[in-house]
């Protein structure tokens, strides 16, 4: 572990963001969580609670103090993958990043996405070719082609390229939400497809002490991919969810076909995020 110092949280607010929070004050780091105004998302009583619109023009990144490393997972629509906002907010997520590296910035970890590689089957390298089919991973995209060519050297840039994230079930859209909520509802069989692609699912309050770690690492840069390396059926994930929260519902096999789209198997090489976290 490095020498702690005050780390900008954005997106604080979000799935991952209180995770993150988290992580990096249990390493002992100064925090700011920047929320959006009026949010009421609870965040640890450790970090300092920031409300702005950052995304906003007038927004000045001096306004949240001192600010040495940054970590940016602030996105709208997320979990909504051809969501307009995605491209019609993305030179504000370029002007914010620049902005905070020009004010006196020299670490970035910035959230990146799977979805930024499109289909492909097997393990993603930092090196895989990008071709991503929704607004989401092409917003993303282009945002972790452009940075590197915008900010001064000095800036050390980390792309964390996030899976398939599950924990904190309910505040996620994922399908654990979906079986909780049936669950909810007095539902006892749930519609599922074959359940044989296989994913790299990864807890959220893992990736957000890998994203903790990796702020830290100021000579990793580059695209790193958060992940276990691990790929798991997506069967093998649910049945497992379902058994370790005792959920009194079962799968309905078959009944939804398997979608084209999907990669019968993908996951991350994780050899550098395992490096990183092996630093302790």
């Amino acid at each position: 572990m490095t020498e702690s110092s005050r780390v900008v949280v954005t997106g604080a607010g979000g799935y991952l963001g209180p995770h993150v929070v988290s992580a990096l004050a249990d390493r002992g780091h100064e925090v700011v969580a920047v929320v959006r105004p009026g949010s009421s998302t609870t965040i640890d009583r450790r970090a300092t609670r920031f409300e702005a619109d950052i995304l906003a023009d007038e927004f000045d990144v001096r306004s949240w103090g001192p600010a040495p490393k940054l970590v940016h997972l602030a996105w709208k629509d997320g979990f909504v993958h051809n969501s307009p906002a995605h491209m019609s907010q993305l030179s504000a997520h370029f002007r914010l990043l620049t902005s905070a590296a020009h004010a006196g910035t020299t670490r970035i970890v910035a959230l990146g996405t799977m979805h930024e590689v499109g289909y492909w089957e097997g393990a993603i390298t930092a090196d895989s070719p990008t071709d991503p089919k929704s607004q989401y991973g092409i917003a993303k995209d282009a945002l972790r082609r452009s940075l590197p060519l915008a900010l001064p050297e000095a800036v050390s840039l980390a792309w964390a390229r996030a899976y398939y994230i599950y924990g904190d079930d309910r505040r996620s859209n994922s399908i654990f939400r979906k079986l909780l909520e049936a669950v909810d509802a007095g539902k006892t069989l749930f519609p599922f497809t074959t359940g044989k692609n296989r994913f790299d699912f990864i807890r959220v309050e893992e990736l957000g002490r890998q994203l903790a770690a990796l702020t830290e690492a100021a000579d990793v840069t580059g695209t790193v991919n958060c992940a276990t390396g691990e790929p798991v059926s997506l069967a093998e994930q649910v049945e497992k969810f379902i058994m370790e929260n005792e959920l009194p519902i079962a799968l309905e096999y078959g009944a939804f076909p398997d979608r084209p789209y999907d990669s019968p198997g993908v996951w991350g090489d994780a050899s550098e995020i395992t490096e990183v976290m092996s630093r302790g």
